[in-house]
């Protein structure tokens, strides 16, 4: 059983909220969870442990509680990923998905943009401060108590699909365009006219740096390497994190 598994289960079984020292109280006296080192779990480490769950526990003037926020599915046991560059193989799909989503692991694009890879694998955008947005979707994110904008995959290249078309405009991405949108920018007037995809709009250059600039200064992004069933790693991702602008599978 995994720190955060064990914190839901003495909230669980306690049927109230506790404090991390509490909570580490509990576990230090019926075993639930023992560290490597066999030393004493302590508050900082429920607390640490607790900001990187935000999709599962709440933490509010130094009180733990599950969290029940409604559209938010509860996380589901997960299938083994077989044939992946970057878990083993007997490894579960949740280990790549915390790896993904840990807070921790995200960075500004501009330190990272030489280090995303010519592999396929997942992506994930955070908005560094989501007051920045209009109220409508700052209210939701509030309401989902995350930053999670985008959440996507790359069945062939990060560098092409994430870098590339998400994050630089060279062929605009959905996350592009659906930014772009959401910044104010329109496609530029008569561009589409004729056209049977009336959604593969493009901006124009000028916008287009502007968008640029936006996503550099305030996103941080994480990605990881996988090879083998991408597509139903991305859904399940979808349904338990519900991300502002994803549009297709997004239950929310």
């Amino acid at each position: 059983m995994t720190l955060h598994e064990a914190i839901q289960q003495v909230l669980k079984e306690k049927a109230s909220p506790l404090s991390a020292s509490e909570i580490a109280k509990v576990l230090n006296e019926n075993g639930l969870y023992r560290k490597g080192d066999g030393s004493l779990i302590k508050g900082g480490q429920i607390s640490a442990r607790v900001n990187n769950y935000p999709h599962l526990l709440n933490k509010l003037n130094c009180i733990v509680s599950q969290r029940s926020v409604t559209g938010i599915p509860a996380i589901k046991k997960r299938k083994t990923i077989r044939n992946s560059i970057f878990v083993k193989t007997n490894d579960k799909t949740s280990i790549l998905m915390e790896t993904l989503m840990k807070p921790k692991s995200f960075k500004a694009i501009p330190k990272v943009e030489n280090k995303v890879p010519d592999r396929p694998g997942l992506y994930c955008m955070r908005i560094v401060d989501p007051t920045s947005l209009i109220p409508l979707f700052a209210d939701v994110l509030r309401q989902r108590n995350h930053n999670i904008i985008y959440i996507g995959l790359a069945s062939k290249s990060l560098k092409k699909r994430f870098l590339g078309q998400e994050l630089r405009a060279k062929g605009h991405g959905t996350f592009f365009r659906s930014l772009g949108a959401v910044l104010g920018f329109t496609p530029e007037k008569g561009s589409l006219v004729g056209k049977k995809n009336q959604k593969n709009y493009k901006f124009s250059y000028k916008d287009q740096a502007a968008i640029i600039d936006s996503i550099n200064e305030n996103f941080i992004v994480n990605w990881v390497e996988v090879d083998g069933n991408i597509d139903a790693i991305e859904n399940e991702l979808l349904k338990t994190y519900l991300p502002l602008l994803n549009l297709a599978g997004n239950p929310g």
